[in-house]
């Protein structure tokens, strides 16, 4: 018989979800967004929460609502080469190349980087580095340990620490909203729509969702509308927090002009507001909120891309993926934080409406009755134009195909051309669909 959840195990569940989401780019991307949009912060903001809350809660949701136990079973409903190929590169994104390693980075820019001489070497990057994940190696290790660790001592820490700045910088603002800059001015709603893709929650809520639905099934909840039931009840609070955060976070950063200037990255922006409130000891206050919160995503990211290679390659153990993946983490990190978003930016472009169109496709699977047809044609068109999108990110440019794409896609231009192709490559998979159906 399955058991009723209580509201202590989904108040647990729904912080750790929040502490697994809130990592090195939810607290940099929102204060640099703040500054860049300035007056127009709002209409940036809202579609920075969109991409960076709304998408990511209903990927958790379509994960438990399609009854697949991973991504690549459900990313496979459209071709089994195209579920292994999609997942995997999702895995490596959000894994040791790019999401796992800028954990490490963030920790010590904004953590350890402020009390250290104005000139070091490599050395002390290194060591933390090292360090870190060596605890979330630790971690990853017991998985048995997660729910409790993180959703009911890291997490409640966390809030505690990230409550006292906001609360400060929002009752004692730095100074007036700045005046937005160029790429905010118009279409600033577009902007922060795109901006909340570097945060890569959408990309990883199909990871921590496995988690999540593990935790839920632990606790001998069975049933799929009670799995639902409770999988919504703690997104929701995980979504609520992350929502004030985000919102207070760009407030931070547009009130900061003055006083900072414009910085182009957010770990700089974060250490001088928390130096302008509270001095040296603003810096540890900062420390312990960053380092808490990368510590909780990286623990999360690194146990289940150990859990995807291992399920790939049987042979060699969760552990030893665990091990392999913290070293190359650590490897990575050492890159530079820039340099890593530099990197990434156009990756995620590329994939991440692939991720948008997977998760509604799984809402309507059951309209159009699972057809295959639907999926693939409906992904496909999608990535003809966001592949585009990504070269674009990356400085590469096709003015052919540009304009092409600009004069017959609406909203192109703002980075959501794929919408309208993946509607017609759904209905054009769907019409195939029946056209097959007829043949025979």
């Amino acid at each position: 018989m399955s058991k009723k959840e209580s509201f202590r195990f989904i108040i647990a569940i729904g912080f750790m979800l929040f502490a697994l989401f809130f990592g090195a780019g939810n607290l940099i991307f929102p204060v640099m967004l703040g500054q860049s949009a300035g007056t127009e912060i709002w209409s940036a903001n809202a579609g920075f929460v969109i991409t960076g809350v709304g998408l990511p809660l209903l990927g958790v949701l379509a994960l438990g609502f399609s009854g697949k136990s991973d991504l690549k079973s459900l990313a496979s409903r459209a071709h089994p080469i195209f579920g292994l190929i999609f997942t995997t590169i999702l895995y490596l994104a959000i894994g040791p190349l790019f999401a796992i390693p800028r954990t490490g980075s963030v920790s010590f820019e904004i953590g350890v980087k402020p009390f250290l001489p104005t000139h070091v070497s490599f050395i002390p990057l290194l060591v933390f580095t090292v360090l870190f994940f060596g605890v979330t190696c630790y971690f990853s290790l017991n998985t048995s340990k997660i729910v409790d660790i993180v959703g009911r001592i890291l997490t409640p820490l966390l809030l505690i620490f990230i409550g006292i700045l906001i609360v400060t910088a929002v009752i004692h603002p730095m100074g007036k909203l700045s005046i937005p800059t160029e790429h905010y001015v118009n279409h600033s709603f577009f902007k922060g729509f795109q901006d909340g893709y570097l945060t890569m929650d959408t990309l990883a809520a199909f990871v921590f969702g496995i988690i999540v639905l593990q935790a839920i099934k632990d606790k001998g909840i069975s049933g799929k509308g009670k799995i639902m039931s409770t999988c919504l009840k703690a997104g929701l609070i995980a979504a609520g927090l992350l929502v004030v955060i985000y919102t207070a976070l760009s407030f931070i950063g547009a009130s900061s002009v003055k006083e900072l200037g414009i910085l182009n990255n957010g770990a700089t922006i974060l250490a001088g507001v928390s130096n302008h409130y509270f001095s040296q000891y603003g810096r540890i206050l900062l420390g312990f909120i960053v380092i808490a919160a990368c510590l909780t995503t990286s623990i999360g990211l690194i146990s289940s891309s150990a859990t995807y290679f291992h399920k790939m390659f049987p042979r060699i153990s969760y552990k030893i993926f665990t091990i392999i993946l913290s070293v190359i983490s650590t490897i990575f990190a050492n890159v530079g934080l820039m340099r890593l978003i530099s990197i990434s930016e156009p990756i995620l472009v590329a994939i991440y409406p692939l991720a948008i169109c997977l998760i509604f496709l799984t809402f309507f699977h059951s309209l159009f009755k699972g057809k295959s047809e639907v999926y693939i044609c409906s992904l496909l068109f999608t990535f003809l134009v966001s592949f585009f999108d990504g070269l674009k990110a990356a400085k590469i440019k096709f003015y052919a195909v540009d304009q092409l794409f600009t004069n017959i896609f609406p909203l192109y231009s703002v980075g959501m051309g794929w919408l309208l192709p993946a509607i017609i490559g759904g209905i054009i998979g769907y019409i195939i669909s029946i056209l097959k159906k007829k043949e025979k």
